[in-house]
């Protein structure tokens, strides 16, 4: 999976100046990606997929991200939605995946509403960050059979793609690629074999990766993104490094200690952010057989893991575009995408600075006060 990574650099690199102003991944970009398989990492290996390790899937997402922060959280998101393997019915599964472009498209931001109807659900809904939509086979969206009461059990309810209508909305600052568009459905009928419950789901499949919970399985699948980010920008200010200097001198940027400096932490805070998403999801791994408070300690821990993660990137790219000067502020420089990349996955519920409070909370024996934890 990581060769075949590498192999896609001289076509995003072609391809990337499109990615902006088309604000979604051009087809020859998300074809690729496809029949590479970046986007079933997590499908059964009963199903024919490559059922990758948690740490083994973010390197992979680390890679992808490295090379376009767009092309790394599609990969993450489309990639991480395929464990839905692991939670439908085999049947179902292997129908939707027969397709070499399967991509599900998920999002997790609003609660529509489900009618239960003889044989499922009548789904209606508008839902927000429909990361790929306009590539999607498939969309997973979040309904609730009493949406007005806040303890009613949240379904995951998979529409169609001729059932929903994708807003061209996407109009940001950072990962502009990922054509992360709103999408809507109305009285759209799914099948009781098309949902399962957000929250205590029975896995179809016996791997370990299904039995874990799903929110912490969520947030994981994304968490690689903003230290590819990192690396990528710290790999492009090596090679920017090596043939600039700065106005008035006549040193290059690499002989210079301070910017020495400069990357010599940037690569130690990477690492160091790294190692502790590493051991939050070892943790999680070991207490998901264990549960109790040691499972809720290790979820806890995943996310502020992830918070950090981020935290950590955005400051390793604001410092790497300070070091490189007016050169970082132009749309060709790498590092001009790789600050506003990163800054915009921070934003994800998955590394809100939030997730802070709810590891606090559980530190000082409260409760973690959030209703989805």
């Amino acid at each position: 999976m990581l060769e075949a990574v590498q192999a896609l650099t001289p076509l995003i690199t072609a391809e990337r100046s499109e990615f902006d102003g088309g604000r979604r991944l051009p087809e020859a970009v998300f074809g690729a990606l496809a029949t590479a398989g970046l986007f079933r990492l997590w499908l059964p290996s009963a199903l024919g997929g490559p059922e990758l390790s948690p740490f083994e899937f973010m390197r992979v997402v680390e890679a992808a991200s490295a090379l376009d922060g767009s092309v790394g959280w599609l990969v993450g998101n489309g990639g991480g939605m395929s464990r839905l393997g692991g939670y439908l019915g085999e049947v179902v599964a292997r129908e939707w995946f027969a397709d070499p472009c399967a991509f599900v498209a998920s999002s997790t931001g609003a609660v529509g509403t489900a009618t239960a109807v003889a044989g499922g659900y009548r789904v209606s809904g508008h839902w927000p960050f429909g990361s790929g939509a306009h590539h999607a086979t498939r969309f997973m969206v979040l309904a609730s059979v009493r949406p007005e009461d806040p303890s009613s059990p949240l379904l995951c309810c998979y529409l169609g793609r001729a059932d929903v209508t994708v807003l061209d909305n996407w109009h940001v600052s950072g990962l502009r690629g990922t054509g992360s568009c709103d999408f809507e459905a109305r009285d759209v009928f799914v099948p009781d074999v098309h949902a399962h419950p957000f929250l205590g789901l029975q896995p179809t499949q016996p791997g370990p990766l299904y039995r874990m919970p799903p929110s912490s399985v969520f947030a994981w699948s994304i968490s690689g993104v903003p230290l590819g980010i990192a690396s990528g920008a710290i790999t492009s200010f090596a090679e920017l490094a090596c043939r600039k200097s700065r106005p008035g001198i006549r040193t290059l940027l690499r002989d210079r200690e301070t910017v020495q400096a400069t990357v010599g932490r940037a690569k130690a805070a990477l690492r160091a952010a790294r190692a502790f998403v590493i051991d939050a999801m070892t943790e999680l791994t070991a207490a998901t057989e264990t549960g109790g408070e040691c499972l809720m300690k290790a979820r806890a821990d995943v996310r502020i893991a992830n918070a950090h993660a981020a935290d950590t990137a955005m400051s390793i790219t604001d410092e790497l575009a300070a070091s490189t000067g007016a050169a970082a502020i132009f749309e060709t420089c790498a590092l001009e995408r790789a600050v506003r990349d990163a800054r915009a996955a921070a934003k994800h519920i998955a590394m809100s600075p939030n997730n802070y409070i709810i590891a606090g909370r559980l530190a000082l024996g409260l409760d973690p006060g959030a209703a989805r934890f």
